[in-house]
């Protein structure tokens, strides 16, 4: 005796071609839409629940503003984009700004990210990141540009370069990481490795050196879509932010001092810093001014991994990357 579906089952829906021909696709797709819909409660107390929508909560404040982050984070561009850090001063937090925007760009759009360190002489991005199977450095690929010359060289090759950052979802091209060895890079050099890498990424993030007369550091600028000036929460360092934003402006590049993102890293505690003073100067030079809150993980100085981040670093710098995907 065949087997009667349970109370409320609906039988399996059964699409039989009336020619008796071999089934097509569109029979199939035909058989699909023969399924009926999931039941929806109309009376009752179900269907008291659904009406009032007890259930079907709208998210809150916080959640959409998170939603609208995450949607900025991930629109498209129209392009190649180039955003650039920067604070001669040393300290400031430009490595860790690096860090965090790749991997959160990286987490929410998924890929075609890359963090460049094109520091003029020693970088220490490659080693606040994840290593990978080789430690060749931003030094060995203009050395082998050749192969990259024309139509030649694919993202496999490129491999050999940029170190993958598994989690990050993003690549980093490390700079010289040898105190002593090479000479300063150039323009031509950053021109150079630009073309190369545009070729295979989507949103280039460039870490900047502390000499702003360096050719490699004024060829960045030039390349710039959208800058990010980074700094402690101390008088020194924002005072070295100011003073380079002073240089800009002196050298013809006003717009982009005025819709650069200005990211303060505040300290353990909020004692003795002067910061309404640091946030009133650049909010009045700077399209605007965002607070990335301590995290003791970036304070030991070792590789950064994105799922040991706090949820409340993690918000910070969504809220951050989605300020700067606004300039792109």
């Amino acid at each position: 005796m065949p087997q009667q579906p349970a109370p409320g089952a609906y039988p399996e829906q059964v699409w039989t071609p009336a020619s008796g021909a071999p089934p097509t696709a569109e029979d199939f797709a035909r058989r699909r839409q023969a399924r009926p819909v999931d039941p929806v409660a109309t009376t009752g107390v179900r269907a008291v629940v659904n009406k009032i929508g007890l259930v079907r909560l709208a998210p809150g404040r916080q959640e959409q503003e998170m939603r609208r982050d995450i949607e900025m984070v991930r629109r498209n561009f129209g392009g190649l984009r180039q955003v650039t850090v920067v604070n001669p001063k040393g300290g400031a937090g430009k490595t860790v700004a690096i860090l965090l925007l790749a991997m959160t760009f990286g987490q929410k759009r998924g890929g075609y990210v890359l963090a460049w360190d094109n520091n003029e002489t020693q970088g220490t991005l490659g080693m606040r990141a994840q290593q990978d199977f080789h430690s060749r450095t931003v030094r060995d690929m203009l050395r082998d540009l050749g192969q990259f010359q024309g139509p030649h060289g694919r993202v496999g090759d490129l491999s050999q370069y940029v170190r993958s950052q598994g989690e990050g979802m993003f690549d980093v091209l490390a700079s010289d990481e040898s105190a002593t060895g090479g000479e300063m890079l150039t323009a031509a050099a950053f021109a150079e490795i630009r073309e190369v890498v545009s070729r295979f990424y989507k949103l280039i993030f460039v870490d900047t050196g502390n000499n702003v007369r360096a050719q490699n550091w004024q060829a960045a600028m030039d390349a710039t879509d959208q800058l990010v000036v980074t700094m402690s929460a101390r008088n020194d360092s924002a005072e070295t932010a100011a003073r380079m934003l002073d240089h800009l402006e002196q050298s013809g590049r006003q717009r982009l001092v005025r819709q650069a993102v200005t990211v303060v890293s505040m300290p353990p505690s909020r004692k003795e810093i002067d910061l309404p003073a640091i946030q009133e100067h650049f909010a009045a030079r700077t399209r605007a001014v965002l607070l990335a809150p301590y995290e003791r993980l970036i304070d030991t100085g070792e590789p950064i991994r994105y799922g040991q981040l706090s949820s409340a670093t993690r918000d910070a710098w969504l809220k951050i990357a989605a300020s700067v995907a606004e300039g792109l």
